[in-house]
């Protein structure tokens, strides 16, 4: 039997290392703003069921006004999210309904996801609970102190964490649940949640082009990315004033 999958998009974030006059996940990425992107990636998929795109209160304006019927149209909830990520993915978490079998935690500005690994990461986590989209880590990493470098990190078996990452619902729920028993500052993903219960994350490996938005810069590499890409047949309805989002 499929399981049915809850889609929690972050995109709640301050933007800090972005810059500019508008937040990174409503900046445009070939035609298209990045959040819409996200959504649009797991919109017209059978198995998910449930799609919560996570804002700051102060963009609900923003995004109901360019991005409304979109959303609609694609079934998104807008919810509001947190200071930090993980209280916008807490927040989320009260949305998602009973009848969900896993939950996927996806960066909003993470658009170059593909279709093959958003596959091989739900098949991962149905079969083993918890798993994330990881990439290996190719370039030489150095640990220093005061500029000056103290090793060189043995990058062997080292994986740069990427989204989704996906989750059995009740597994996710109760690792948001010993939350107030962890040092925040040292939570940067929701697989560390879920190591600290105590059980295994298993890692689908990707490659680079799964790609961060995280600096202007990083525009112009998605585009690059989405545009060698073969371009697809869309399964389904394109969604209604689509030259009209920007």
């Amino acid at each position: 039997m499929p399981q049915s999958v809850a889609v929690i998009i972050c995109a709640a974030g301050g933007s800090r290392r972005f810059g500019g006059k508008r937040k990174k996940p409503f900046v445009d990425v070939s035609g298209r703003a990045v959040f819409m992107r996200s959504v649009e990636l797991f919109a017209n998929r059978d198995d998910v069921k449930q799609i919560l795109l996570a804002i700051a209160p102060e963009d609900e304006e923003l995004v109901n006004i360019k991005w409304g019927p979109n959303l609609k149209f694609y079934n998104t909830k807008i919810c509001f999210g947190g200071a930090e990520r993980f209280d916008t993915v807490k927040k989320a978490l009260e949305l998602v309904n009973n009848d969900i079998d896993l939950i996927a935690v996806h960066d909003a500005v993470r658009c170059c996801l593909t279709k093959q690994w958003i596959d091989a990461g739900f098949a991962a986590a149905a079969k083993t609970g918890a798993a994330i989209l990881a990439c290996p880590v190719a370039a030489t990493i150095k640990q220093a102190k005061d500029n000056t470098i103290i090793k060189t990190v043995d990058r062997a078996g080292l994986y740069e964490a990427q989204t989704p990452q996906v989750f059995k619902a009740d597994l996710l729920k109760k690792a948001y649940e010993n939350l107030a028993k962890l040092d925040k500052n040292k939570i940067s993903d929701d697989a560390q949640l879920v190591e600290a219960l105590g059980e295994k994350v298993s890692i689908v490996e990707t490659d680079p082009s799964n790609i961060k938005i995280t600096r202007q810069s990083d525009i112009a590499i998605a585009e690059a990315i989405l545009k060698s890409r073969p371009k697809p047949r869309p399964k389904g309805p394109t969604g209604p004033y689509i030259e009209a989002q920007w």
